[in-house]
């Protein structure tokens, strides 16, 4: 809230200085500043944005922050009006534009301190999962492996033999008629409870007490890698269901997305011209090697290409890849060292600032990728995904994508694969204009804690995966090369 009040002042801060300077009374201008402020964010609690379950889906948070701030520019335009405060209309227009883009920078640097903080294990809320077959493994491993969701499963509640069976078995704290109990035990605020664990007639006589006690609950709709979006709710003789819409990736939306691609990419390369030319510079300087690096990726349909970025580490990188493959933070395929002894000076400042992917506009003029997509895959880790995975070839790879801004130092691979599927799965123009949106944070945040780090002390190593989730070693792993790729290939 106080940041989104910083963001109303600044918003209309042109207004004020304009205002003084025609010699406005003081105590109206701070009655004015003080009514922009507070309807700001009684709209704002209205539209729910100080809740945690709609903040927390960046997709819907954008989506109210833009309806707010379309409301905010009418709503204090009339009371500027009523207020006999006359403005031009330049001020009307510019003050919810600043406005929403001050809202979305100042909550994506907020939502990044949470994530991190939450990775530490501060502002997480303690669950309990009310199930123990296979879907409750699934639920509980995904809770694990996004801590930055804000959840800690305290334990699984039903059939213990079931709980074993799933690899729930050190989670399992009791049975559901001992659900109070084990609430007051393990401080619990909230329990999750999973699609058909227990039939319908008995779950609403289940829940009525902790409804009672004021718990968080949340019901599982049993709906993997689908885009709460496409539900819609429609019941039927009052019981509740969901009509499921279908995807909106349509042939002409595809058709728009390639032509936006082709847009962009050629603003982008006139526009950043100069700093291209200026990291190329600094690049070959630091060491006199070659400017850009290419390497062998995976498109779609199986093809491969020649992907291009600044060289940001030593000319000799790749021969000494295996001499660190011990040292890999991340789990399955893909590979990822916080402290890469293989990265240049220039290298970190570039990749901090992901300046290092700005050749790949080349690769998207040339319809080899796309601005938004996949994460395009080394051919030895696409060898290594199964089926399912390879459903991500559908899509063009991008230079960003929904991986890159929810979980790029995420180190499980389960995180990888499920938002890349779910991309794949629910793609539209909006949920490629999110990511436009997310990654201009990310990339701010990055640059901010990279900077951060080179003045801050450096805290002593530490396992960056952390300890296997419950069932990890086995669900985190990928299967055999498919015969679908290499007939694909």
């Amino acid at each position: 809230m106080f940041l989104d009040g910083v963001a109303l002042v600044l918003a209309w801060l042109p207004a004020q200085i304009w205002k003084i300077q025609r010699e406005m009374p003081e105590w109206k201008l701070l009655v004015m500043v003080g009514a922009l402020v507070v309807s700001g964010l009684a709209i704002f609690r209205l539209q729910g944005l100080y809740l945690s379950r709609v903040a927390s889906s960046r997709t819907e948070e954008i989506r109210r922050i833009v309806r707010s701030t379309l409301l905010l520019g009418l709503g204090q335009s009339a009371l500027l009006a009523a207020m006999s405060v006359d403005l031009p209309v330049v001020w009307i227009v510019a003050g919810p534009v600043l406005l929403l883009n001050l809202l979305l920078w100042l909550r994506g640097g907020y939502r990044a301190w949470l994530c991190a903080a939450r990775l530490k294990g501060r502002f997480s809320r303690n669950v309990v999962v009310i199930g123990t077959n296979a879907d409750a493994a699934d639920l509980v491993l995904t809770l694990q492996e996004h801590p930055e969701a804000g959840f800690t499963v305290v334990g699984v509640v039903g059939e213990a033999a079931m709980a074993t069976l799933n690899g729930l078995g050190p989670l399992h704290l009791g049975s559901a008629d001992q659900i109070e109990d084990l609430i007051d035990a393990h401080q619990v605020t909230g329990v999750i409870v999973v699609a058909g664990v227990m039939p319908a007639r008995d779950l609403s006589r289940f829940l009525a007490p902790l409804e009672a006690r004021g718990l968080h609950i949340q019901l599982s709709n049993g709906l993997t890698g689908m885009c709460t979006g496409r539900l819609r709710a429609t019941p039927v003789a009052y019981q509740s269901l969901y009509y499921v819409e279908p995807n909106d990736g349509t042939i002409l939306q595809l058709g728009a997305k390639r032509v936006i691609d082709v847009v962009s990419a050629s603003v982008l390369l006139v526009v950043l011209s100069p700093v291209l030319l200026a990291v190329a510079c600094a690049v070959k300087f630091t060491d006199g090697g070659p400017v850009l690096f290419g390497q062998t990726r995976v498109g779609r349909g199986g093809r491969e290409f020649r992907v291009w970025k600044f060289r940001s580490m030593v000319v000799d990188a790749e021969a000494r890849l295996a001499s660190l493959s011990d040292a890999n933070e991340r789990r399955g395929p893909l590979f990822k060292l916080d402290r890469d002894p293989r990265v240049t000076r220039v290298g970190e400042f570039i990749r901090a600032t992901s300046l290092d992917e700005l050749p790949q506009l080349f690769n998207v003029l040339s319809g080899e990728m796309s601005m938004i997509g996949p994460r395009p895959a080394l051919p030895s880790e696409v060898a290594q995904f199964d089926d399912r995975l390879l459903d991500r070839l559908d899509m063009r790879p991008g230079i960003t994508g929904l991986w890159q801004v929810e979980a790029r130092d995420n180190p499980h691979f389960g995180a990888y694969r499920r938002l890349d599927l779910f991309y794949v799965d629910n793609w539209s123009l909006n949920l490629d204009a999110v990511i436009v949106v997310a990654t201009i944070e990310q990339v701010i945040s990055k640059a901010v804690r990279t900077l951060w780090t080179r003045v801050a002390p450096v805290p002593p190593a530490t396992d960056a995966a952390g300890p296997d989730p419950i069932g990890g070693a086995a669900l985190d792993t990928v299967r055999p090369a498919s015969p679908r790729f290499s007939r694909t290939a």
